[in-house]
């Protein structure tokens, strides 16, 4: 047996086996796995702070976040990306705008959760991939094709349902599919990676939320940091928030696009599975037939996804 380098290997030893294309693939498939997983079940781990005021939580949720996705990038030696992006304006201004728009989806979020709306949180989820299309539709000039359109014609219907069963519109799960979709294209503009791009995003709300964190602790609302239990949550909102983030990164560097898609029900099939059998909201008639329309509609969306994908014809 030879080492690589064409040197005979010492007794004993075995060669190292080289990493391959189907090792990343196989990592890949893990890391969205995991990433899907960890936003599924995160509203247990919401549920734990729902003692504490929901802009608090995010408050501190940025904040712990920059803390941490920058140790990711001091590691990674990734800070001059960092630096590269903040001298360019157009890219700091879109970055502000996507700043907005994950601080309202995360606050949207945790007051949801505090307030046993997680079914509203799941589907949502599950109609923001439509709500990307449509709007790149509106927005890119895109092509629906009659698959997508009946899709979302069919997600119209389950939202209406729902809004009947509710006797409400459902704000918690529009507002949620059309904060992150609208993120999803800001930042779909903006060339700047998953770890970076959150470290500017926090850079630009840390003011505001230093800011509400030093309002809190010397108004007349309880000193959360007072409980130790509830500090080591609040501190652990920045790895929830990171890890997931860059191991998503990881993941779409590794797998085609059209298959990280395809793991993105997971976080909402579990998101509904938390609020039913943990939480135990209610599934009412009318919100089971929504839900059920919703996923006959991605099963099309799929469906018609997976075709398009096949040989065009000569």
């Amino acid at each position: 047996m030879t080492s690589i380098e064409g040197a005979p290997a010492a007794k004993g030893v075995r060669s190292p086996r080289p990493t391959g294309p189907d090792d990343n693939v196989r990592l890949g498939v893990f890391a969205a796995l995991a990433t899907y997983t960890i936003w599924g079940v995160l509203p247990l781990f919401f549920k734990l702070l729902e003692h504490v005021n929901p802009v608090g939580v995010v408050a501190n949720r940025i904040l712990c976040s920059l803390f941490f996705v920058m140790a990711i990038l001091y590691f990674r030696h990734q800070f001059g990306e960092v630096r590269v992006a903040l001298k360019d304006r157009r890219t700091v201004l879109l970055m502000c705008v996507s700043a907005v728009l994950i601080a309202a989806n995360w606050l949207i979020f945790v007051w949801a959760v505090g307030n046993n709306h997680v079914l509203e949180v799941s589907f949502g989820y599950f109609i923001n991939p439509l709500v990307s299309v449509a709007i790149g539709m509106v927005l890119l000039s895109e092509k629906l094709s009659r698959t997508q359109a009946l899709a979302i014609a069919i997600a119209v219907v389950a939202i209406a349902i729902q809004a009947v069963g509710l006797g409400s519109v459902p704000w918690v799960s529009l507002a949620l599919a059309l904060t992150f979709a609208f993120y999803g294209y800001v930042r779909k503009t903006v060339d700047v990676g998953s770890a970076a791009g959150l470290a500017i995003e926090t850079l630009v709300l840390i003011p505001i939320s230093a800011a509400y964190i030093l309002y809190l602790l010397t108004g007349p609302a309880p000193d959360f940091y007072a409980d130790p239990t509830t500090t080591l949550f609040l501190v652990m909102t920045g790895p929830m928030t990171a890890v997931p983030l860059v191991m998503f990164a990881f993941a779409a560097r590794q797998l085609r696009l059209s298959t990280i898609g395809m793991f993105q029900y997971i976080a909402p099939s579990l998101q509904f599975a938390v609020a039913v059998f943990v939480f135990g909201e209610d599934l009412s008639p009318a919100r089971l037939a929504s839900f059920a329309l919703i996923w006959v509609s991605l099963a099309v969306f799929s469906y018609g996804s997976w075709r398009g994908r096949g040989p065009k014809p000569a």
